[in-house]
């Protein structure tokens, strides 16, 4: 038995509101599945959830699925998904593309209902187009929701619905989109190891989905990361689909593909301390490009170059030749996108003034905050965790969180942060 493990496909996602953004998870997605799954002849592929970039999908984002699902059809090969956080139906309404899709026969959604405090699972129907788990062969699949910050509660009640629901000499595999203790990205609490491994007993192999890195747990629970940069901030995560093949003794071999096409990024920080003029900025940022970025060639893919500005100046901003550097940034490395963030400031707003020069911009972010905190003798106290909860809301609110679920994380931390207030 062979299969392709793919997750957090985002069709639809314009990065910078660029028009060729949304190609590019296209032509990801279309080469993973030509090379991995027609051209390796698996025998179905999994999706672990965003498979959209958002719930409301437009024109072109659902012609990107449509035609690469169809192939897969011609080709004979089931696509199996569930919903992540991106692309799950809302609580208004049942309708969601997904289970659009599923419906014209171009994949199957397996979707677990949650009643009485319990989660159930039936098998999927091929007439009704409806139900949790399918078998293909030799493997029984299971699907879940999307769980959220409730991951640890639903793990014990996944665990048992599965293990209702085996099939005597099967491969049973579970999609699951959830961040996981030790590789989280989003502020989200995660996943435990310990209650993720509690589906060993009633599972072989763990489709994650999610997260936007790869990495793998006791060769058993797989995460591939994305296929395409959704963000900057993760150009330079490992990413792309496992290739699964499983032995008749149900052995697992599984190999990180990412031999496929994406769009190139590159990140620069230039540091203006002490430059006397904008014209020795310009010079010294040109000069960083052409060190750190190849020089155009047409036989690869244009890049998307993001400049960043740090330090403090000693002239106005205004000076700035930022059309400058932008326009022979572009003309040196054909860059499809340039785009160029001035974070400097007058030497008299020194906050966070004391960081390294390379500090991420996440940790950047939490350190202005923090200092702004500590101004207010009612908070200093309670800066850092106070800070955590100012970014950690920015982040669900930017990943199209609900807003109740903002609300209840922001709760916790502002408990937490108080509680530690009252035992210093």
């Amino acid at each position: 038995m062979k299969f392709l493990h793919i997750s957090d496909v985002h069709l639809g996602c314009t990065r910078y509101q660029l028009a060729e953004s949304p190609k590019d998870f296209f032509r990801a997605w279309h080469d993973v599945i030509t090379k991995y799954a027609i051209g390796e002849k698996v025998d179905f592929v999994i999706i672990g959830g965003d498979f959209f970039h958002k719930r409301n999908v437009d024109p072109q984002g659902m012609n990107h699925a449509y035609y690469v699902l169809d192939l897969l059809k011609k080709h004979g090969i089931p696509a199996v998904a569930i919903e992540g956080n991106h692309d799950q139906h809302s609580n208004e309404s049942d309708h969601s593309w997904l289970r659009s899709l599923a419906s014209w026969g171009l994949l199957v959604l397996l979707e677990p209902k949650a009643e009485d405090g319990k989660i159930n699972y039936r098998a999927w129907d091929k007439d009704e187009k409806d139900g949790s788990f399918i078998d293909i062969g030799n493997a029984r699949i299971f699907g879940s929701q999307w769980y959220g910050a409730s991951a640890n509660v639903a793990i014990p009640k996944l665990t048992e619905s599965i293990k209702e629901n085996q099939r005597d000499g099967a491969f049973h595999i579970l999609l699951l989109h959830t961040d996981v203790e030790g590789h989280q990205t989003h502020p989200i609490p995660a996943l435990s190891i310990a209650n993720l491994k509690e589906l060993k007993s009633v599972t072989q192999y763990v489709a994650l989905g999610h997260t936007h890195k790869s990495y793998e747990i006791d060769n058993w629970a797989f995460n591939p990361g994305s296929l395409e940069v959704t963000n900057i901030d993760e150009f330079r995560e490992i990413r792309g689909a496992y290739l699964v093949e499983i032995s008749e003794d149900l052995e697992i071999m599984a190999q990180h593909v990412r031999d496929y096409q994406q769009r190139p990024f590159a990140r620069i920080q230039y540091d203006v301390d002490g430059k006397i003029d904008a014209q020795e900025i310009t010079t010294g940022v040109l000069a960083k490009v052409r060190n750190q970025i190849d020089e155009y060639d047409p036989e690869k893919p244009q890049p998307i170059i993001e400049i960043t500005l740090r330090g403090h100046l000693g002239f106005p901003n205004s000076l700035l030749e930022m059309n400058k550097i932008r326009e022979e940034t572009q003309k040196s490395t054909n860059a499809l996108h340039v785009r160029i963030k001035n974070h400097t400031a007058p030497v008299e707003y020194a906050v966070a003034a004391d960081l390294e020069e390379d500090v991420s911009r996440e940790k950047l972010e939490r350190r202005v905050i923090e200092d702004l905190i500590v101004r207010d003798n009612r908070y200093k106290l309670r800066a850092i965790e106070m800070a955590e909860a100012v970014v950690g809301a920015k982040k669900m609110a930017l990943g199209d969180e609900s807003p109740e679920k903002i609300v209840d994380f922001i709760a916790v931390k502002l408990e937490d942060s108080t509680k530690l207030a009252k035992n210093v």
